[in-house]
Protein backbone atom coordinates (compact mmCIF):
# COMPACT_ATOMS: atom_id res chain seq x y z
CA UNK A 1 0.00 0.00 0.00
CA UNK A 2 1.15 3.53 -0.76
CA UNK A 3 2.61 5.19 2.36
CA UNK A 4 0.62 8.38 1.69
CA UNK A 5 -2.67 6.42 1.75
CA UNK A 6 -2.14 4.94 5.21
CA UNK A 7 -4.51 6.17 7.91
CA UNK A 8 -3.20 7.12 11.35
CA UNK A 9 -4.48 8.72 14.54
CA UNK A 10 -3.71 12.43 14.42
CA UNK A 11 -4.90 13.17 17.95
CA UNK A 12 -7.12 12.01 20.80
CA UNK A 13 -8.88 14.72 22.81
CA UNK A 14 -10.36 13.94 26.23
CA UNK A 15 -12.86 16.52 27.49
CA UNK A 16 -14.80 17.02 30.72
CA UNK A 17 -17.51 19.68 30.63
CA UNK A 18 -18.35 21.04 34.08
CA UNK A 19 -20.39 24.11 33.17
CA UNK A 20 -18.89 26.34 35.84
CA UNK A 21 -15.61 27.56 37.26
CA UNK A 22 -14.51 26.80 40.80
CA UNK A 23 -13.97 23.70 42.86
CA UNK A 24 -15.70 21.25 40.46
CA UNK A 25 -13.47 22.43 37.59
CA UNK A 26 -10.33 21.92 39.69
CA UNK A 27 -11.50 18.39 40.56
CA UNK A 28 -12.24 17.65 36.90
CA UNK A 29 -8.74 18.78 35.95
CA UNK A 30 -7.30 16.49 38.63
CA UNK A 31 -9.31 13.56 37.21
CA UNK A 32 -8.08 14.24 33.66
CA UNK A 33 -4.48 14.41 34.81
CA UNK A 34 -4.87 11.11 36.73
CA UNK A 35 -6.45 9.31 33.76
CA UNK A 36 -4.25 10.66 30.94
CA UNK A 37 -0.99 11.44 32.73
CA UNK A 38 -0.82 14.86 31.07
CA UNK A 39 -1.55 18.40 32.22
CA UNK A 40 -5.03 19.62 31.29
CA UNK A 41 -6.09 23.04 30.02
CA UNK A 42 -9.33 24.89 30.73
CA UNK A 43 -11.92 25.34 28.00
CA UNK A 44 -13.28 28.88 27.84
CA UNK A 45 -16.77 29.94 26.68
CA UNK A 46 -16.96 31.91 23.45
CA UNK A 47 -20.68 32.78 23.56
CA UNK A 48 -23.11 34.31 26.02
CA UNK A 49 -26.04 32.25 27.29
CA UNK A 50 -28.11 34.26 29.73
CA UNK A 51 -30.41 31.33 30.59
CA UNK A 52 -27.46 29.29 31.87
CA UNK A 53 -25.59 32.29 33.30
CA UNK A 54 -22.62 31.87 30.96
CA UNK A 55 -20.47 34.85 29.97
CA UNK A 56 -17.72 35.14 27.35
CA UNK A 57 -14.34 34.08 28.76
CA UNK A 58 -15.83 31.99 31.56
CA UNK A 59 -14.11 28.61 32.17
CA UNK A 60 -16.57 25.75 31.51
CA UNK A 61 -14.49 22.60 31.44
CA UNK A 62 -11.09 21.10 30.77
CA UNK A 63 -9.42 19.00 28.10
CA UNK A 64 -6.26 17.12 27.25
CA UNK A 65 -4.98 16.60 23.71
CA UNK A 66 -2.70 13.63 23.07
CA UNK A 67 -0.79 12.79 19.91
CA UNK A 68 1.41 9.92 18.80
CA UNK A 69 2.20 7.02 21.12
CA UNK A 70 0.40 8.39 24.24
CA UNK A 71 -2.79 8.81 22.18
CA UNK A 72 -2.71 5.21 20.99
CA UNK A 73 -1.96 3.89 24.48
CA UNK A 74 -4.85 5.89 25.96
CA UNK A 75 -7.22 4.57 23.29
CA UNK A 76 -6.11 1.01 24.09
CA UNK A 77 -7.11 1.66 27.73
CA UNK A 78 -10.39 3.48 26.94
CA UNK A 79 -11.94 1.08 24.40
CA UNK A 80 -12.22 -1.92 26.78
CA UNK A 81 -14.37 0.24 29.08
CA UNK A 82 -16.93 0.35 26.27
CA UNK A 83 -16.38 -3.42 25.75
CA UNK A 84 -14.85 -2.51 22.38
CA UNK A 85 -18.33 -1.65 21.07
CA UNK A 86 -18.85 1.69 19.36
CA UNK A 87 -22.11 2.82 17.81
CA UNK A 88 -22.07 3.61 14.08
CA UNK A 89 -23.38 7.13 14.75
CA UNK A 90 -20.17 7.81 16.72
CA UNK A 91 -18.34 8.19 13.39
CA UNK A 92 -18.81 11.38 11.38
CA UNK A 93 -18.44 11.78 7.61
CA UNK A 94 -14.86 13.09 7.93
CA UNK A 95 -13.62 9.94 9.66
CA UNK A 96 -13.60 11.22 13.24
CA UNK A 97 -14.92 9.14 16.13
CA UNK A 98 -16.42 10.25 19.46
CA UNK A 99 -17.65 8.30 22.46
CA UNK A 100 -18.27 8.90 26.13
CA UNK A 101 -17.27 7.25 29.37
CA UNK A 102 -19.65 7.69 32.28
CA UNK A 103 -17.16 7.44 35.16
CA UNK A 104 -13.40 7.79 35.48
CA UNK A 105 -13.25 4.85 37.92
CA UNK A 106 -13.95 2.50 34.99
CA UNK A 107 -10.30 2.94 33.95
CA UNK A 108 -7.97 0.22 35.18
CA UNK A 109 -6.19 1.19 38.40
CA UNK A 110 -8.52 4.11 39.25
CA UNK A 111 -10.29 4.03 42.60
CA UNK A 112 -13.28 6.09 43.67
CA UNK A 113 -12.33 9.12 45.77
CA UNK A 114 -15.26 10.62 47.74
CA UNK A 115 -13.54 14.04 47.70
CA UNK A 116 -13.55 14.10 43.89
CA UNK A 117 -16.92 12.52 43.11
CA UNK A 118 -18.04 11.12 39.75
CA UNK A 119 -16.85 12.63 36.47
CA UNK A 120 -17.62 11.33 33.00
CA UNK A 121 -15.70 12.34 29.91
CA UNK A 122 -15.94 12.59 26.14
CA UNK A 123 -13.22 11.09 23.97
CA UNK A 124 -12.73 12.33 20.40
CA UNK A 125 -10.42 10.57 17.94
CA UNK A 126 -9.26 12.32 14.75
CA UNK A 127 -8.06 10.08 11.91
CA UNK A 128 -6.01 11.47 9.02
CA UNK A 129 -3.78 10.37 6.18
CA UNK A 130 -0.17 11.47 5.84
CA UNK A 131 0.10 14.80 4.03
CA UNK A 132 -2.65 16.64 5.89
CA UNK A 133 -0.10 19.25 6.98
CA UNK A 134 -0.66 21.17 3.72
CA UNK A 135 -3.86 22.61 5.25
CA UNK A 136 -2.02 24.11 8.25
CA UNK A 137 1.34 25.23 6.89
CA UNK A 138 2.13 28.93 6.40
CA UNK A 139 3.70 28.79 2.95
CA UNK A 140 1.77 27.32 -0.01
CA UNK A 141 -1.33 26.39 2.01
CA UNK A 142 -3.60 24.01 0.04
CA UNK A 143 -6.76 21.98 0.47
CA UNK A 144 -6.69 18.20 0.80
CA UNK A 145 -8.34 16.59 -2.24
CA UNK A 146 -11.56 14.67 -1.58
CA UNK A 147 -9.94 11.41 -2.65
CA UNK A 148 -7.26 11.80 0.06
CA UNK A 149 -9.61 12.54 2.97
CA UNK A 150 -10.66 9.80 5.37
CA UNK A 151 -14.36 9.00 5.01
CA UNK A 152 -16.70 7.29 7.46
CA UNK A 153 -16.38 3.76 6.04
CA UNK A 154 -12.58 3.91 5.94
CA UNK A 155 -12.49 5.13 9.56
CA UNK A 156 -14.74 2.29 10.69
CA UNK A 157 -12.59 -0.26 8.85
CA UNK A 158 -9.37 1.21 10.32
CA UNK A 159 -10.74 0.98 13.86
CA UNK A 160 -11.97 -2.58 13.29
CA UNK A 161 -8.61 -3.71 11.90
CA UNK A 162 -6.29 -1.95 14.38
CA UNK A 163 -8.32 -1.88 17.62
CA UNK A 164 -10.63 -4.90 17.22
CA UNK A 165 -13.77 -2.87 17.88
CA UNK A 166 -17.31 -3.94 17.04
CA UNK A 167 -19.42 -1.29 15.34
CA UNK A 168 -23.06 -1.50 16.46
CA UNK A 169 -25.66 -0.17 14.03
Amino acid sequence: MNAMRQIHIEKVTVNIGVGEAGERLVKAQKVLEMVTGQKSVQTISKNVNRDLGIRVGMPLGCKVTMRGEPAEEFLQRALPIRERRIYAYSFDKEGNMSFGISDYTDFEGMKYDPEIGIFGMDINVVLRRTGNRITQRTVLKRKVPKSHRVDRDEAIQYMKDNYEIEVVE
